[in-house]
């Protein structure tokens, strides 16, 4: 789930646009963050662990002079959540030094690692540096290079990586994973995961790069090369419209904010319910409960206020407030809860453990009934693309009845929309998306990955 941008800027500081379209992406990853600068000769980087504002400052963005920038913001699936995981990575090869910055999971990187030379150094645990070296090995023009490395790398990965003097940017097959591009006002070009990016830094959206595309952005100007696909089936990530991208995004023109409430009007037409309001959980789900609000004609309050300061933090608390658990995260709005029949729009429910403390948070604010509507289907498998989506084991609903989910949230009633409904409200035909975590179903999972049969 990583956030990526490249920045192709003559006469700009490209590292400061980066850092500020990087801020636009860090709900897709808080763990480390990295920016690499070139200026036509030289490659600069620096990284760290932690979150884009505390690690880099006027000094640090100063040294990261040039008119070319990668960056990164990082969510830990393959590889562990340390330092020498941190992107972009930088890598030499024969054509010169490239820094290197990937969204997504490689799902047979075994495999690719056995095809290295034996005498490759890899110094970090992930999937990306295993393509980067892929890159390094193989043998041709960048561009070539990227071609080989797409005939042969499965699952989900959207690279941005730039040399000393160009900047490339180029989707998996499949494109599971988003990346789209932009223009700025003066002529340079912006690529990110997201195009709420692009307007932070004043860049217009233009389009989502191709599954299968490579760009390539330099002094001879802007290239694409488009990829053999024919065996790949389109295989765009769906929990993207339900919970991954900001709402001020889009999708192949297709605005988050009005699919998340369009799955909202979806749920309430299939369940509706006897109550006196609807409230959403914050924030993935607000859009979703307005448009559950709107379809079944009930007031929309604000039952939850979220502390957006709490996030991941490396500061735990101490047993007494661990104890308190989901009261760290949200606190009731007493006065709108009391005495109501309350309507809870929520975006999944993954591993159960979160929705019975919300659930009882509200009762103990004073409301008389809680009834649960996710705008989602059961998650009941997990994911292999480049999502923490836990084992079977953890999967609620890989063990549960939605019956028996509801009784163990301790909620009045459970509705689920539908997987029609959701898709209905993503605007896409089924055979354009990935719905594995849903039906078992991967695009270009290894056998090995294979699915169990759902218990319920």
């Amino acid at each position: 789930m990583c956030g990526v941008t490249g920045v192709y800027a003559p006469g700009r500081d490209a590292a400061r646009l980066a850092f500020f379209a990087l801020y636009a992406l860090q709900h897709r990853g808080q763990e480390s963050a990295g920016i690499a600068a070139a200026d036509g000769g030289t490659i600069r980087s620096h990284k760290e662990m932690g979150l884009l504002g505390a690690i880099f400052d006027e000094e640090i963005l100063a040294r990261l002079s040039g008119y070319i920038a990668v960056g990164h913001t990082r969510y830990s699936t393959t590889g562990s959540s340390i330092v020498v995981n941190a992107q972009p990575l930088l890598e030499r090869s024969e054509l010169g030094d490239f820094a290197f910055a990937h969204n997504g999971n490689v799902t047979n990187t075994d495999e690719l690692r056995e095809t290295l030379a034996p005498t490759t150094l890899l110094q970090a645990t992930s999937d990306s540096e295993v393509v980067a070296k892929l890159l390094v090995e193989s043998s041709g023009s960048m561009v070539d290079r990227i071609k080989a490395v797409l005939s042969v790398a499965r699952g989900a990965y959207s690279v941005v990586l730039c040399t000393q003097d160009e900047l490339y940017a180029f989707r998996d097959p499949w494109g599971v994973r988003p990346l789209c591009l932009g223009t700025l006002p003066d002529g340079g070009y912006v690529v990110a995961s997201e195009s709420c990016a692009l307007g932070t830094i004043g860049a217009r959206y233009e389009r989502e790069i191709g599954r299968g595309e490579i760009v390539r952005i330099g002094p001879a100007g802007f290239q694409s090369v488009q990829v053999e696909v024919k065996d790949a089936i389109p295989a765009l990530c769906a929990f993207e419209y339900i919970y991954f991208a900001r709402p001020d995004s889009k999708l192949n023109d297709r605005s988050i904010y009005m699919a998340r409430y369009a799955m909202g009007r979806e749920l309430a037409k299939e369940h509706p319910v006897e109550a006196d309001v609807v409230m959403a959980v914050p924030d993935s789900a607000l859009p979703g409960g307005i448009g559950y609000a709107a379809e079944s004609g009930l007031p929309y309050i604000e039952g939850l206020i979220k502390n957006r300061y709490i996030g991941r933090t490396f500061i735990s608390p101490d047993q007494a407030m661990r104890s308190r658990g989901v009261h760290l995260k949200f606190n009731p709005v007493i006065e709108n809860l009391i005495g109501q029949r309350v309507v809870v729009v929520d975006d999944s429910i993954v591993r159960g453990t979160t929705t019975p403390r919300i659930v009882t948070l509200l009762r103990e604010a004073g409301a008389t009934e809680v009834h649960l509507r996710i705008t989602s289907p059961p998650i009941k498998h997990p994911c292999y693309l480049g999502v923490d989506m836990a084992t079977y084991d953890e999967l609620i609903a890989a063990n549960y009845s939605v019956d028996e989910i509801r009784a163990r949230t301790g909620a009045d009633s459970l509705g689920y929309l539908s997987l029609e409904g959701l898709i209905a409200a993503i605007g896409r035909r089924r055979d354009e998306l990935c719905l594995g975590c849903f039906i078992g179903e991967y695009p270009n999972v290894p056998a090995g990955h294979a699915a169990r049969p759902s218990p319920v």
